[in-house]
Parts: structure tokens; C-alpha cells; sequence
């Protein structure tokens, strides 16, 4: 088992951090676009949206697929096809001239890129200590949240300059440094047991854990959140465009280095979890996604940005920590249960904008967090079952240990 902090920890933490911020970069670069994309083919915001949410929804798909897949055929393999097979889509889809053929580019580019998250985690069980494995996801989370941040970053500033065309050049050049570096780092599985490829196998581990209560909040609770969190940035994008901030496609990619926020929460989560339970870690960073989504309300820039900031950090707290636990509670399979978080997770992406939308309509930004606040108040309880559920009677039924 690789511990933490020696040579072979290092490179396979870093090139899966790699590959993560690849994937993530190639996921999100279209969300600073949007007005651009809007314009361009003469959309409405929610069909705009639509170039983002159908790669999620496809992603979140394939994840079914991948998992599974990797119990039979290897770790490693899977995660750099589906690479190369995500990077020859984004180079496609710089010579794209009609909006259905971006919306087919990218749901086949969300099919690719849902190799290395549905493995990723997978990787570490078979070859990370405990410990190690506590540390390494949430340095693989980070780097979920630098591929977020540098993707929207290459939209904004390229796209302005250029085109939103150019902005997948660009995407294309750093797709490919990021595979070779990806498919040199990463040491080769060792603690991996291949298991034969059964489709009725494979449908019994998912009915299995799904029929597992406290994996099946996990799943809820990553899919939830992701719900609320991602498609907020979809909507604020337009507040922020129009009167009285009139930002340009680059400030609005600015407007996602609050990510790095995230960075911080989730890489301090394996820190965090030694301390406090993982329920606890997932309620708080539920509390604390609530109350950056409150002082958005103040309709400021400077409150705007430090509500991001916030959501970001509590988010991705909380995210690290339900998916860790998910990894420890997976009764085998564990590829298959990390899939199925992720599944749940992409889902949510790819619907809560339509869960949104007739807040938006109906109220604008202040709908938009009234519907939030509704979701999370249920997520936040979710969270606090969790944690009654890992809590012992000790003399007393109300003391828990």
C-alpha cells in the first residue's frame, strides 16, 4: 500500500490531480461562454445552458459504465481512452458552425470525460493506506476545482479576446500537455484485483448499494448540493452581465477563481475528518454553503463575490467528505459505489437548472436563492442522519461517541 508523503504517493496524487483538473477544464470552459454562445445562435438563458448541463448529464451517464468497467478491465487503462478520447473532442469542437452540432460535441465530450472521475477514487482505495487515501481525495478534489477555475478562466479571457471558437483551441493545447503528463506520472495499478466482467454482477453491486441507506444519502446529498451550488454560477453569470455590472466574458471567468475557495475546503477536509466525524464535515460545509448564498442577496459586487467564496469552500467541504464516505462505507465494489455518488452528482448538475429556472423567472436572483435555501435546508438534515446513524448509545441513548 503506498503511504502518505514518499515518491509513489506524490506521483499518483499529482497525476490524478492532473487528470482532474483536465477533465474539469474541459467540463466548465463553455460556462463563462454562455452569454457569447447565447448570442451567437440566437438562444434563450436556459437553452444557452443546455452546451453545460448536457455534458454533466452525459458524464454523470457514462459513470454507470466506467465503474464497473474498471473492476474488470484495470484502473489505469480506462482513465487515459476515455482522456484521449474527450481531448479528439474538444478539437472537434473548434470547427463546429451550428449550435446542435456543439450540443452533440459535447454530450459525446461528457461520455469521454467520465473516465477519470469514476475511477479516480477507485484508484486510490486499491493503492493508497487509509490514511493516505483521507489526504490524496482531497487533493484530487482540488484539483477538481483548479480544472473548474482554469477552464472558465481559458473561456473568459480567450473567448473575449478571440472567440468562443478559439477558446477550444486553446482547450485543445492544454488537453493534450495534460494527457502526456497524465500517462507518464501515474504508476500502474498494484494493489488492483480484477474481477470478470458480469452485467448481472454489476447490476447486483449497484441495487446493492443503492438499498444501503448511508450510501444512498451520500449519493443524495452529493447530487443535491451539486444541484444548487453549480447552477448558481449559471444564473449569476447573466446578473452579472447585465445592468447596472455589465462585466465582459473575461471578469465574468474572473468571477470563478472563488473556486479556489474550494481548493482550500476540500484539501483541508482529510485534515478535518481526523477531528470531527464526516457527517459533522458534510453539515458544516451544508451550513456554510447556506450562508454564502444568503449574502449574495445583498446584490453588491464585493458581497456577490465574497457569497461565491464562501459557497465554494463550504461546498467543496462537504463534497470531499461525502465522498470519502462513501469510499469507507461500500460494502465491496467500491469503484461502482464511487460511480454511483457521481452519478447522483452529474445528474444534479445537469437538472437543477431546470429546477431553478422558474425561480429565476418568477423572482430573478432572490427566486434563485430562494430555491437554494429550500434544497439545502433538506440536504443539511440529511447530513445531521448521518451522523445519527454513526453514533453508538454509550449508557445513556442520547450520548454518542
Amino acid at each position: 500500500m503506498i503511504e502518505s508523503g514518499g515518491r509513489q504517493f506524490w506521483l499518483a496524487t499529482l497525476a490524478l490531480c492532473i487528470g482532474s483538473f483536465m477533465t474539469f477544464a474541459n467540463v466548465y470552459i463553455t460556462q463563462p461562454l454562455l452569454p457569447m454562445i447565447a448570442d451567437a445562435f440566437d438562444l434563450t438563458v436556459l437553452e444557452a445552458n443546455g452546451s453545460f448541463t448536457i455534458t454533466t448529464l452525459m458524464l454523470g451517464l457514462s459513470l454507470l459504465i466506467y465503474g464497473p468497467l474498471s473492476d474488470a478491465v484495470g484502473r489505469k487503462s480506462i482513465m487515459l481512452i476515455s482522456l484521449v478520447g474527450a481531448t479528439v473532442c474538444t478539437l472537434l469542437l473548434t470547427q463546429v458552425e451550428s449550435y446542435s452540432a456543439l450540443v452533440a460535441l459535447r454530450a459525446a465530450q461528457g461520455f469521454f470525460l467520465g473516465g477519470l472521475p469514476a475511477v479516480a477514487i477507485a484508484y486510490m482505495g486499491d493503492e493508497f493506506s487509509p490514511k493516505a487515501l483521507l489526504f490524496a481525495v482531497g487533493l484530487y478534489i482540488g484539483g477538481n476545482s483548479l480544472g473548474g477555475i482554469g477552464g472558465r478562466l481559458i473561456g473568459g479571457f480567450v473567448g473575449e479576446a478571440f472567440s468562443w471558437r478559439s477558446a477550444f483551441v486553446a482547450m485543445t493545447i492544454v488537453s493534450v500537455l495534460c494527457l502526456i503528463v497524465f500517462a507518464l506520472m501515474l504508476p500502474n495499478s498494484r494493489g488492483f484485483t480484477r474481477k470478470p466482467l458480469c452485467p448481472r454482477q454489476m447490476l447486483a453491486d449497484l441495487g446493492g448499494h443503492l438499498r444501503n441507506p448511508i450510501l444512498l444519502t451520500c449519493y443524495l446529498i452529493g447530487g443535491l448540493n451539486f444541484f444548487i451550488f453549480i447552477n448558481q454560477y449559471s444564473y449569476i453569470i447573466f446578473v452579472l452581465e447585465d445592468a447596472p455590472f455589465n462585466l465582459s466574458a473575461q471578469y465574468l471567468g474572473l468571477l470563478f477563481l472563488t473556486y479556489l475557495a474550494g481548493t482550500v475546503g476540500s484539501s483541508l477536509s482529510g485534515k478535518i475528518v481526523l477531528k470531527v466525524p464526516q457527517p459533522l464535515c458534510i453539515a458544516l460545509g451544508v451550513a456554510i454553503l447556506m450562508s454564502g448564498t444568503l449574502l449574495t442577496l445583498a446584490q453588491t459586487l464585493p458581497t456577490i463575490i465574497v457569497g461565491l467564496l464562501i459557497n465554494s469552500f463550504g461546498f467543496f467541504l462537504a463534497h470531499s467528505s461525502a465522498s470519502s464516505l462513501v469510499n469507507r462505507s461500500a460494502r465491496g465494489a467500491k469503484a461502482s459505489a464511487s460511480s454511483l455518488y457521481l452519478v447522483f452528482y452529474y445528474l444534479g448538475a445537469s437538472s437543477g437548472g431546470f429546477y431553478l429556472h422558474p425561480f429565476w423567472s418568477a423572482m430573478g436572483w432572490d427566486g434563485v436563492v430562494l430555491g437554494s435555501m429550500l434544497v439545502l435546508t433538506g440536504v443539511l438534515g440529511a447530513a445531521i442522519w448521518l451522523y445519527r446513524q454513526e453514533c453508538e448509545p454509550v449508557g445513556e441513548p442520547d450520548v454518542c461517541v
